[in-house]
């Protein structure tokens, strides 16, 4: 069944000196990965140290004759290698800019990795064949084309409203500020990630081994691997029963149940108190994923019982942070509503910073202290998620140099020290800034943040008969309200709507879907999402439940006060919308101070 199953570097799958081709088949769907993704990609590439495992690729061998190209089909992987392609591309285009003519290291550079994207034996080969879903293989040949690697012809209508063009855009953002040598390293760390590549000889084999792997347990975490080495260390030291050990750390787990918010505790319980001797680890300034066992390691080994104690004690508090609506063991109950906003708002860099705040004794009672502060750092978050600034990869640093501003002054700690230190320019976007992105494709930006700004929005003008809580969830644990496009995002668009946003010019209605689709205006929030579909705009306006309540435009809610008498949806209404929209978002979320 398997032909092979080997670990290879990046730089093996995508060799310079060998003629092998990833081809995506026409099965397979679109490029779907998001700036999450793309993100999260890139971070734990930069914050690797050695080697870093982005998991496996099955593909069938379709090749049949040995001294030709090796042609593999890709079952299980596309995202990955699409990402990464796409990151290669912005790498070439940024050291292409640098370029000089007698810098033949860097010429060797560029030359090597032109030969990452396609192969040396034939003008315009690709390593990577994309699916043509949506277009994703004409917009990659353009992005080739663009940054000069192969000539292409066939340019494609909107491309850089697609997710190709887009996830390029991120990471030549990422990188537009790095140095020469900084685009080597990233370089060099990106051709080091590992990869385990299954080739195995037909699709049924492939189909098999991709069921079993998604089917099979997930191995050891780091949490696993620092509960063992810590039980054992307290056996060890006979300073508590094994017994009484396992049963204090099933209290943290249920205090965090989910592993990525256990692994993020661990780093933030570093973060926030390595000021404390007894947890700083000599060389290491920051908890990152690849470091939190060796941080660990070390304060066990230094201090099991002090070290366990601790992270039971932090362990109530973090709890409280991320479920507020549940039982407080250590957080005030009056601080549920702010707490429950900053989870929505996704805020969870700054819990660091309210780890070591609700620590500090003197501190713990001031309700109107905290209160202001999560408030503060609620509007910090959802301009930070919108604009993207400071980048993910720097919040963690911004949070760790304001703790230890306030450990070394205590006098600074303070709601207007706080405040203050975060307003900085170097670490917040500008008001003007904030609003251009509210203009842009919000929903396509960040949809999480796009539902938040539209909930605040409601919250905010509501009235007591038409309370709503947007963040109750059904029995599947699903939002049951969510963001509903006014002029509907489908790839076929009905006639209706057709006629109506373009006079019945199907190749205009796209475009003006393109570009507006995404919008602020353009979007509401609704309980009955499949209930309104597709529907023609009066149908959406008008729409009753069987008990004949409204639940399309005409249901009372502040955002569809400008919808409910329209009797029509065009682009200048998305635009107008748009503009409300975003002076009450700049209301709402408007730091002190500013006009």
């Amino acid at each position: 069944m398997i032909k092979s199953a080997n670990k290879y570097t990046l730089s093996e799958v995508f060799p310079i000196d060998k003629d092998i081709k990833y081809v995506i088949p026409k099965y397979q769907r679109e490029y779907t990965w998001n700036k999450d993704n793309w993100e999260e990609l890139f971070n734990d590439i930069q914050e690797s140290q050695g080697d870093h495992f982005i998991g496996s690729l099955i593909c069938v061998d379709k090749s049949s004759d040995a001294y030709q190209l090796t042609e593999l089909e890709i079952v299980d992987g596309q995202q990955r290698l699409t990402t990464i392609s796409l990151l290669f591309a912005a790498i070439y285009q940024c050291l292409n800019e640098k370029k000089t003519p007698d810098d033949m290291d860097l010429n060797n550079e560029l030359y090597n990795l032109k030969y990452r994207l396609i192969q040396r034996t034939g003008e315009n080969e690709f390593k990577l064949e994309l699916s043509h879903q949506n277009s994703n293989a004409n917009d990659y040949k353009s992005i080739l084309r663009d940054i000069g690697v192969i000539s292409f012809n066939n340019d494609s209508l909107n491309k850089g409203n697609r997710r190709i063009y887009k996830a390029f855009r991120y990471f030549l953002s990422r990188l537009e500020n790095f140095s020469l040598e900084e685009l080597r390293k990233i370089l060099s760390e990106i051709n080091r990630v590992l990869i385990v590549k299954i080739e195995v000889n037909s699709h049924s084999d492939a189909f098999v081994l991709f069921e079993s792997l998604n089917n099979r347990g997930v191995p050891l975490s780091a949490i696993d691997l620092i509960k063992n080495k810590l039980l054992a260390e307290l056996e060890k030291r006979e300073n508590i029963t094994i017994d009484d050990a396992f049963e204090k750390w099933k209290k943290i787990i249920e205090y965090l149940p989910e592993y990525s918010v256990q692994e993020r505790f661990l780093r933030h319980f570093y973060n926030a108190y390595k000021s404390d001797s007894a947890v700083k680890v000599d060389g290491i300034s920051k908890a990152t994923r690849s470091n939190l066992i060796k941080i660990f390691e070390t304060l066990i080994e230094r201090d099991a019982e002090d070290t366990f104690n601790k992270m039971y004690d932090k362990s109530r508090i973090y709890h409280d942070l991320l479920s507020p609506e549940e039982e407080n063991f250590v957080i005030p109950e009056e601080l549920d509503k702010e707490l429950i906003d900053l989870v929505n708002v996704k805020a969870a860099p700054s819990y660091a910073l309210l780890l070591f705040l609700f620590s500090l004794e003197d501190k713990k009672k001031d309700v109107e202290f905290f209160r202001k502060t999560i408030i503060f750092l609620m509007k910090y978050f959802i301009r930070r998620n919108i604009t993207d600034f400071p980048n993910t990869r720097n919040l963690d640093q911004i949070f760790i140099d304001l703790i230890e501003e306030m450990t070394s002054d205590p006098s600074k700690i303070s709601y207007e020290f706080i405040s203050e230190f975060l307003s900085h320019k170097d670490k917040i976007s500008s008001l003007e800034n904030f609003k251009e992105k509210l203009n842009g494709d919000l929903y396509d930006l960040n949809v999480d943040a796009t539902r938040f700004v539209l909930s605040k929005i409601e919250e905010v003008n509501r009235t007591k008969e038409t309370f709503t809580d947007f963040w109750q969830k059904d029995k599947s644990n699903k939002l049951i309200w969510t963001i509903e496009h006014i002029f509907p995002e489908g790839n076929n668009i009905p006639k209706s709507w057709v006629d109506m946003i373009a006079d019945g010019d199907r190749a205009e209605a796209k475009k003006a879907q393109e570009e507006f689709v995404h919008k602020l205006g353009n979007l509401t929030l609704t309980g009955f999402n499949q209930s309104l579909s597709n529907f023609d705009f009066e149908r959406k306006r008008d729409r009753k439940d069987k008990k004949q309540m409204f639940i399309g435009y005409k249901n009372k809610l502040f955002l569809n006060e400008d919808l409910k008498d329209k009797n029509k949806w065009t682009v200048d209404d998305i635009k107008e919308r748009t503009n409300r929209l975003i002076d009450l978002t700049l209301e709402v979320f408007k730091l002190e101070g500013e006009k």
